[in-house]
């Protein structure tokens, strides 16, 4: 029987009330063993629950409970997915991971394709890597959206990709999928002269039959480092490779819509800063349902920046609208700069006082053709900003860090790069109005 350890009890919580403490541990709800977080909220959500508690002195508890349907017990597990994270086991010609440098920690090097975190995180599944078990589980719970790596919807181009001789069979999951009614996302990771041209449009089409239960489709452009040796031999796309993929997907958008009021089939950001094209408007994005992935992450930033500096404008007269003189740096990665200089440049002509100036970050790391933010390591940043007038404050976007801490992907903490660039470095978050907000801040 599985044992799930208790983390934490929060305050006032129904599991505080009943003695439930940091150590104990979970045997059963209503006398069903608990596989994972899954069970334990759907078998937890009813009015009356039985609960085996073993203590750590050994005793059990059978805790009898009456409560409000779907009240949370107020238990926190040690594990939050309370069971193992299941690795990929495919060898995909793509992957990230394997283009990364020996000697950084383990985790950056754990490869997850587990469905839950698909659900749970917005985690990106094969579907190579579920037993029947884990599928049907899916089904009855009916979790949703569940987020697929598509790839290639050619059954043998697929294997090729994945390195797996069944990524082309798992291909048959989305049809159950859509056949039970359960959300789902796709994202195509092009290669080119593997999964690019006549591919894509095969792969378009083919998911253009699962709208609307398949909400969205993104294609992103692969991400190749510097450490690429001894893998399957990718070319980055140009300018005109990008404009060609954009004519494809801007082609389907259309006959999407006349299908299905979506345009489903959606570009990331990047394909549309190498076309030298202008970013779709924002109705174009089908309320960002692929954020994650780059789509209309900057169309959205400029959106929210804008309305957020109006709203500072409107509530500050004229009279009153000056702020503290302040100098201010900040640093991004090349993807992001002419966006950030565009909006601030903005900023500074309502608010002249603040003098503010953009540094595109180059990525020598990994390598200058990775371009994101998220990739950024704290070395790189160090390097270009050390010896630099930097102002009163430096501004950095909060992917650069590591969840929940202040440490950079190269674990160099945030502290060490303020103190070696004597500087106060302020973390904006993701959203337009976050980046007005900081812009405000007096420092």
């Amino acid at each position: 029987m599985k044992e799930h350890i208790v983390y934490r009890v929060q305050p006032g919580s129904i599991a505080e009330e009943l003695e439930v403490a940091p150590g104990d541990r979970l045997l059963s709800v209503n006398e069903h063993e608990i596989e994972d977080v899954f069970d334990y909220h759907y078998y937890t959500n009813e009015e009356y629950l039985t609960l085996v508690i073993r203590k750590e002195n050994g005793e059990e508890w059978e805790l009898e409970i009456e409560k409000e349907y779907e009240e949370d017990l107020g238990i926190e597990f040690e594990n939050g997915l309370m069971d193992d994270y299941k690795s990929c086991r495919n060898k995909c010609i793509f992957c990230f991971i394997d283009q990364m440098p020996k000697g950084m920690r383990d985790t950056l090097y754990f490869k997850d394709d587990d469905s839950r975190l698909s659900f749970l995180q917005g985690n990106y599944v094969t579907l190579t890597n579920m037993k029947d078990h884990d599928f049907q589980r899916i089904l009855d719970y009916r979790l949703g959206p569940i987020n697929i790596s598509v790839q290639a919807t050619n059954p043998e181009l697929r294997c090729r990709m994945l390195n797996n001789r069944f990524a082309g069979e798992a291909l048959k999951k989305i049809d159950t999928l859509y056949e039970a009614g359960i959300p789902m996302n796709g994202q195509i990771v092009l290669c080119k002269g593997v999964n690019d041209k006549e591919e894509l449009k095969r792969s378009i089409e083919d998911l253009m039959k699962y709208m609307p239960v398949m909400e969205s489709v993104s294609v992103v452009p692969v991400g190749l480092s510097r450490f690429r040796e001894g893998l399957y031999p990718l070319e980055p796309f140009t300018r005109e490779d990008a404009k060609e993929v954009l004519q494809t997907v801007h082609h389907y958008q259309k006959l999407c819509m006349e299908q299905s009021e979506l345009h489903f089939i959606h570009a990331s950001d990047e394909w549309y800063l190498l076309a030298e094209k202008e970013l779709p408007p924002e109705e174009q994005y089908d309320g960002y349902l692929q954020l994650e992935n780059g789509v209309g992450m900057l169309r959205l930033l400029r959106e929210e920046f804008r309305e957020a500096l109006e709203q500072e404008k409107a509530g500050r007269p004229e009279a009153s609208r000056e702020l503290k003189a302040e100098e201010i740096t900040v640093a991004t990665g090349v993807l992001a700069a002419p966006a950030l200089k565009e909006l601030t440049a903005q900023f500074q002509a309502v608010f002249p006082e603040k003098q503010i100036q953009v540094i595109p970050i180059q990525n020598h790391f990994f390598g200058e053709r990775i371009t994101v933010s998220g990739l950024l390591t704290g070395q790189d940043i160090l390097g270009q900003l050390k010896g630099r007038k930097l102002g009163d404050r430096l501004l950095l976007p909060c992917n650069l860090l590591r969840s929940g801490e202040e440490v950079f992907l190269d674990d160099i903490a945030l502290s060490q790069l303020e103190n070696a660039l004597q500087v106060k470095a302020d973390i904006v978050k993701s959203s337009g109005q976050d980046l007005v907000s900081c812009l405000m801040r007096e420092s």
